[in-house]
């Protein structure tokens, strides 16, 4: 496929581009910065002329996508004022979909956000491990937007029947050079904002790529998270001195993630393939 990538310069961006090219796939970076290149167009998200123009075709660059892979935001509440945040991420991601389904671009990616679930669960989640099937319980301006962007994209694809839009809550992203800091045993409370999760950036690419194929006409959405958590902890300990209260859904495993992909592993074939403890 031809692939539009927006945020392709960023923490996960940078390695979906990389991971897409090589399964054989063509992708142009969209971002404000980034390395001068044939597959790359420094663009203003914020600016509807520019992505349009931008997605329909660049001289000497391509003359239009089959899919669109949305990353570019400000990536993390705390990063600019939350005003900032909630004028960007809109705006950004209201032109990206509506220059999309106006070209006839049916194939897309969104990145939404494990913060959708109620992080940093100073409000205990409802029950544990998590999952898709309660509502959003957005705790910050940036995951607001976020659950505001998964609404949007429910009516888009009301109005445009053909067209499949994947939000993907992807948890904290790490590379391999992070692991150097876990694993996160000290204080079960240092990490319990997410439920001591995280996603390798190469298994975030690959849960994107597998959206990309697999995904059909419609709005969905899924968790992507590692297959284990950050500490060596067992699970059944941290919930008890942490969520002693919280209702236990299911096996816990001694290690398994709990934020659920179950989901993910089901519809998509998502199947982390990175972990820490290798």
């Amino acid at each position: 496929m031809r692939i539009a990538l927006t945020g392709s310069s960023g923490k996960l961006g940078s390695v979906v581009a990389r991971e897409l090219r090589a399964a054989g796939h063509r992708v142009i970076g969209f971002d404000r910065t980034g390395e001068r290149d044939r597959d790359f167009v420094q663009i203003d998200l914020t600016d509807h002329g520019e992505v349009a123009d931008a997605l329909a075709s660049v001289n000497d660059t391509h003359d239009g996508v089959d899919a669109l892979v949305h990353l570019g935001a400000i990536p993390a509440p705390g990063l600019a004022p939350d005003v900032a945040t909630f004028h960007n991420n809109m705006l950004a991601t209201f032109n990206v979909f509506w220059a999309a389904t106006k070209l006839g671009i049916t194939r897309i990616v969104h990145a939404s956000s494990e913060t959708v679930l109620g992080l940093p669960f100073d409000v205990p989640p409802p029950y544990i491990p998590v999952d898709e099937e309660y509502p959003a319980r957005p705790e910050s301006v940036y995951s607001l937007v976020k659950h505001l962007e998964e609404q949007m994209a429910i009516e888009l694809v009301r109005w445009n029947p053909q067209t499949s839009i994947t939000a993907l809550r992807f948890s904290n992203v790490m590379w391999p050079e992070d692991y150097g800091a876990f694993p996160f045993d000290e204080d079960p409370r240092e990490r319990k904002w997410n439920l001591w999760s995280y996603i390798d950036a190469r298994d975030g690419a690959q849960a994107v790529e597998k959206a990309l194929q697999t995904a059909p006409a419609g709005f969905d959405r899924f968790i992507i998270a590692a297959a284990d958590t950050v500490t060596t902890r067992r699970n059944a300990d941290l919930v008890r001195e942490v969520f002693p209260e919280v209702p236990i859904r299911g096996d816990l495993g001694e290690h398994d993630t709990m934020l659920s992909i179950e989901k993910a592993r089901r519809l998509l074939g998502f199947e982390p393939r990175h972990t820490w403890r290798s």
